[in-house]
């Protein structure tokens, strides 16, 4: 995949779009605006990772039923099988009582922050959303 940067050179390198995510779904819209952001980033090409941190490890939960909100689980399974990558920082959902990745959905990784570093360099933009 070759994508053309601003200066119309070709790039060998995909653009990527990081995305951390540190509020909790449904107390905030910063869930459903990341899920809208890596939904565009994908449909443009880029390549697109998603970071929980802190409360953000309590988005891609399986079986949430939030009965009069949309579920944002299914959002982000979408997202996963449309080839996003999501990781989730392990001492963040060991504090909230997720131990295994059985308790999340298939294809988010527990793993450490330092995995979020390295998914930062020159190819990535990085966007921050929580409080």
């Amino acid at each position: 995949m070759r994508i053309t940067d601003t200066n119309n050179r070709k790039s060998s390198h995909p653009k990527v779009m990081v995305i951390v995510l540190s509020d909790g779904p449904y107390i905030s819209q910063y869930a459903d605006i990341g899920y809208k952001m890596a939904q565009k980033a994908l449909e443009l090409g880029y390549g697109v990772k998603i970071f929980l941190y802190m409360d953000g490890v309590h988005i891609p939960q399986k079986d949430q039923n939030p009965r009069t909100l949309p579920n944002i689980s299914q959002s982000f399974e979408e997202l996963i099988e449309k080839g996003c990558e999501i990781k989730a920082c392990i001492r963040c959902a060991a504090a909230r009582g997720y131990m295994e990745e059985s308790q999340y959905l298939e294809g988010v990784e527990i793993t450490s922050v330092y995995d979020l570093a390295e998914w930062m360099d020159e190819n990535s933009k990085v966007v921050m959303l929580g409080s």
